[in-house]
Order: C-alpha cells, then structure tokens, then sequence
C-alpha cells in the first residue's frame, strides 16, 4: 500500500529514527481527515453549518478521545461504528489543535498500522509549539 507523507512520518518515528521534537514540528504540518457528523440538511457535497462536529469518543472514565485519520480510505471501517459520521474533511493538523478544545487526546489511526496516541499533555505541548496564526 502506497503510503502518505503522515504515515510515512508516524513509521519513521516507530522506527526510532527521529527525535520526539523533529516528530511535533513535522506532524504540525501534516494534513489528515477528520471525520465529522453529517449535516442532516446537506445539499449534496456541501456541509451547511460552519462548525464541524468531529468524532470523539469517551473511551474510559472522563477519557475524550479526538479521531483522526491519514487519510480517508483508512477511516471507512473504523466509521461503520458509529453512524452519522460518513463525511468529513482534509485539513492541517495544526488547524485542528488551535480549535480543538483543552483535555482531550488524539488517536490517529485507532487500532491500525501505522498509528498514534496523543495524551492531552502531549497534545498541549504540540499546540504551544504553534506559530501565531495571522487574524
């Protein structure tokens, strides 16, 4: 399977062959999918409300866990678990930390090869790496 410069960057971590710092700078600039609630309303293509809501799930007691994908294909089976969520959309990980909110972890390509766990700590690390955003 051809893999995408994400998963190409979370095998090269596995692997050992880059430092945890090099691993958040890179990351900051992938893009992955991020699976979101249809919009009920929705004309075809086209999502009528501005906020997505992405999928997150409570996995232990007061645990909320951000889902996330490499890329779309990876996501189809995963997905079958919880209907309303057959869309979703590419973006820059870094524009899901700044509008992500505090105490939740990331799980990037849950229960498969490659894949990876952000802890909440971890994931205010890499948001506080953020460069200011232009308003």
């Amino acid at each position: 399977m051809e893999r995408n410069p994400l998963e190409s960057l979370l095998l090269e971590f596995h692997e050992g062959k880059l430092e945890p710092e090099d691993f958040a700078c890179r990351l900051l600039a992938e893009q992955v999918f991020m699976p979101v609630r249809d919009d009920k309303r929705q004309i075809a293509g086209f999502q009528s409300s501005t906020l997505a809501d992405p999928l997150v799930v409570s996995v232990s007691e007061g645990e909320r866990v951000l889902v996330l994908f490499s890329d779309p294909s990876r996501a189809r089976d995963f997905l079958g678990n919880f209907p309303g969520y057959s869309g979703g959309m590419l973006t820059d990980f870094a524009w899901v930390l700044r509008r992500m909110g505090a105490g939740l972890s990331i799980s990037i390509n849950p229960d498969q090869e490659p894949g990876f766990d952000l802890d909440p700590e971890m994931v205010a690390m890499l948001a506080g790496l953020l460069p200011e955003e232009n308003q």
